[in-house]
């Protein structure tokens, strides 16, 4: 009789999901059985018995010899990269591939050794081909043909490098990260938009800036309500109208007068609140502007206009036609009454919703290409202020579980569970981030499909994207619906596969790629990333040597983005008052007593100075220096760095004090909800940024410490 627990952990080791990891604490923690269950039954694993267990191993055997060719083959340029056929066994089969451009490519077998086996009847034969090593760069089909039998599969051939990485070896670069919502001027309409970006790039391009590193800007719910986390979006490939300039659609120009006093009044009514230092509405701005882009959109278009919209709908594809679809229902008020039930996309019930709501689908296309439009005059008004990379934008880990992904894709992502973060030392009972993950294998089957129309989208308008716990691509924690976030383990992804397809897209679009790969990692995933060209992110409080001291700077990483602060800490004016222990503690979220944080914190905190004060950045122990020299310090500090980039917070710059956002919480905190300002808590407007006494001395003192 098979041990069911042995049998278990057989199982999930073949479907690369984890029954063991390392802990923050140096540990190594078992996974329960229940959890091991329920994130098997997830990826569609039968677990109910022993006889189902053993059926499910002899699956993960038999699959590849039940196939043809592998659903897709992902390798990178240059090598010869073996592909295993099955075919009844004495069968002759032939393959080819076929490029993106239309060349044919032979490809050659090789001896393969393997003994013909027995599949569900059939005895069947393995044969192995090397793809040429000249193949280039791209999307390409692989065929097969065995005695009349055909298949056809994605081949992907991706960079070995990312060979926009080499532009940074040359000079290093500054420029500022900031939550475009959070940044408003006088014409805003109480969000920051995408003519405050254009602005804000403006600024920092004169001050010498290389870059403007954003908050992810995926599309939220349709209507208000809208989620404020731009973590949490309801799609990760298109953009969310909140951000639209309405004054900077041409077709604005051509309202009559009585709907364009009726748009000046919404934006005066909103125009109030940029001078508020309280928390921000997204829903009032967005429904405010909802109102004006319904007036807007009535107004006909000029040919060439009209032939641009069109350009841009053929381009996006059914992707967009879904989107759209899906946010015309969301947008009905009986989608707010109860969890909704729609029909699958592409059946004949969407086909006949997408007919009968034709009108309010092409309402929401079309905001898609104007925030298209927006965001390339941002990215080009970047460039002509001098900034070589532009903007540079953020990709979340995931999306709503009831978002328009959720809808579109439902194909390739996994239910039942959500991903989150396990334990660490800054949020002491891990996160949940109520995302579902992608499924590992029907994200193959689809050919990454769906993934690389996410990248494109995002890369369009882009000198590079931050993506978010890039060691997602590697593996990330699923948590069973209804479990703790300590409940939850990890199940691994095809990196190769994954982080070579970022690489290939980003050098297609010449956009360079940040990884933040921040938190608990396998120390060899730092290592490869570099080999790929990908950067990674480095924060003065995280990074300390064997012995827990801080860094010393000139042993951080090249390749890398280096600053001070990250949107999950407080700004570093708050930081250096402890304000991340005390907020935690009131929110619940340590483990251990608050005196002990606070110790801990002191203690890190006279570590850092102790290194400012030995590198002549801050007076002897026993001077005074006050919260704003001491963050110039800091600043400078990441300067004796050899990293290429340097990020520098807005709300450093400014001495911003409140926290952004605290993991771990939902309603508890305000999070993604706190607007920019000053020191003395005023609301700061881009128009008087480039005027502001720290924001000056600041970007003075990195510019002086850069030799620039």
């Amino acid at each position: 009789m098979a041990d069911a627990e042995g049998l278990l952990r057989e199982l999930a080791g073949r479907h690369r999901v984890a029954t063991s990891f390392w802990g923050w604490d140096g540990a190594e923690h078992p996974v329960s059985d229940a959890t091991l269950r329920a994130v098997l039954g997830a990826l569609g694993v039968p677990v109910g018995s022993t006889d189902e267990m053993l059926a499910a191993l002899d699956d993960v055997d038999l699959e590849p010899w039940r196939r043809l060719l592998p659903p897709v083959v992902v390798t990178r340029q240059g090598h010869e990269a073996p592909v295993q056929v099955h075919v009844p066994h004495g069968s002759s089969v032939s393959v080819w591939v076929t490029a993106e451009d239309g060349t044919s490519y032979t490809v050659r077998q090789v001896d393969d050794w393997e003994e013909p086996r027995a599949v569900d009847g059939v005895l069947t034969g393995r044969a192995v081909f090397l793809l040429p090593s000249d193949l280039p760069l791209g999307w390409h089909t692989l065929h097969a043909d065995t005695d009349g039998r055909t298949a056809s599969s994605a081949l992907v051939v991706t960079p070995r490098q990312l060979s926009t990485t080499q532009q940074l070896a040359e000079g290093r670069r500054w420029g500022l990260m900031a939550q475009l919502y959070s940044v408003r001027s006088r014409r805003s309409w109480g969000i920051g938009d995408f003519g405050d970006l254009a602005d804000l790039a403006a600024v920092a391009g004169a001050e010498g800036a290389g870059f403007v590193l954003v908050n992810p800007l995926h599309a939220a719910e349709p209507v208000p309500p809208i989620q404020d986390s731009p973590y949490l979006p309801t799609t990760r490939r298109f953009v969310n109208p909140l951000y639209l300039r309405i004054e900077d659609i041409p077709e604005y120009g051509y309202l009559n007068p009585e709907d364009r006093a009726h748009v000046e009044e919404l934006a005066r009514e909103r125009a109030a609140a940029n001078s508020s230092s309280g928390l921000l509405d997204r829903d009032a701005t967005f429904a405010a502007k909802l109102a004006a882009l319904e007036l807007v959109w009535h107004v006909p278009r000029s040919p060439a206009r009209e032939q641009a919209y069109r350009r841009f709908r053929d381009g996006a594809g059914p992707g967009l036609d879904d989107f759209a679809l899906w946010s015309a229902l969301a947008a009905a008020p009986q989608a707010h009454d109860a969890a909704p039930s729609w029909p699958a996309p592409g059946s004949a019930e969407a086909d006949r919703l997408r007919e009968q709501l034709a009108d309010r689908v092409d309402f929401y296309r079309w905001l898609q290409w104007l925030c298209d439009e927006q965001l390339e005059a941002a990215q080009r008004t970047a460039q002509d202020c001098g900034m070589d990379l532009g903007l540079i934008h953020d990709l979340a880990v995931g999306v709503r579980p009831d978002g328009a992904d959720a809808w579109t894709l439902s194909g390739t992502l996994a239910e039942g569970v959500s991903v989150g973060a396990p334990p660490d030392v800054f949020n002491q009972q891990g996160q949940d981030w109520s995302q579902p993950p992608w499924h590992p294998g029907r994200l193959a089957e689809s050919g990454y499909a769906p993934y690389r129309d996410m990248l494109r989208t995002i890369l369009r308008h882009a000198g590079g994207v931050r993506v978010d716990h890039i060691l997602g691509l590697f593996r990330l924690w699923w948590i069973p619906g209804g479990g703790s976030p300590g409940d939850g383990t990890y199940v691994y992804y095809d990196h190769e596969a994954l982080v070579g397809i970022l690489a290939l897209e980003a050098q297609r679009a010449g956009a360079v790629v940040i990884g933040e790969d921040l938190g608990v990692f396998e120390p060899w995933v730092r290592d490869y990333l570099a080999e790929r060209g990908i950067f990674g992110t480095s924060i003065l409080w995280f990074e300390n040597d064997a012995e827990g001291r801080p860094l010393e700077p000139e042993r951080y990483r090249q390749q890398c983005l280096t600053s001070v602060n990250t949107h999950d800490l407080p700004p570093t004016a708050g930081y250096l008052a402890g304000e991340h222990v005390r907020l935690r503690e009131s929110l619940g979220l340590l483990e251990r007593p608050l005196e002990d944080e606070l110790a801990a914190a002191a203690g890190e905190l006279e570590g850092m100075m102790a290194l400012l004060r030995e590198r002549g950045l801050l007076p002897e122990a026993g001077s005074s220096a006050d919260e704003q020299r001491t963050i110039e310090a800091l600043y400078t500090l990441t300067t004796l760095t050899p990293s290429a980039l340097l990020g520098v917070a807005l709300v450093d710059a400014v001495g911003d004090r409140r926290t952004q956002n605290q993991p771990g919480t939902h309603l508890e905190h305000p999070n993604w909800r706190v607007p920019l300002t000053g020191h003395d808590g005023e609301a700061i407007l881009i128009e008087d940024l480039a005027a502001n006494p720290r924001f000056a001395s600041l970007v003075s003192t990195i510019r002086g410490a850069l030799g620039a």
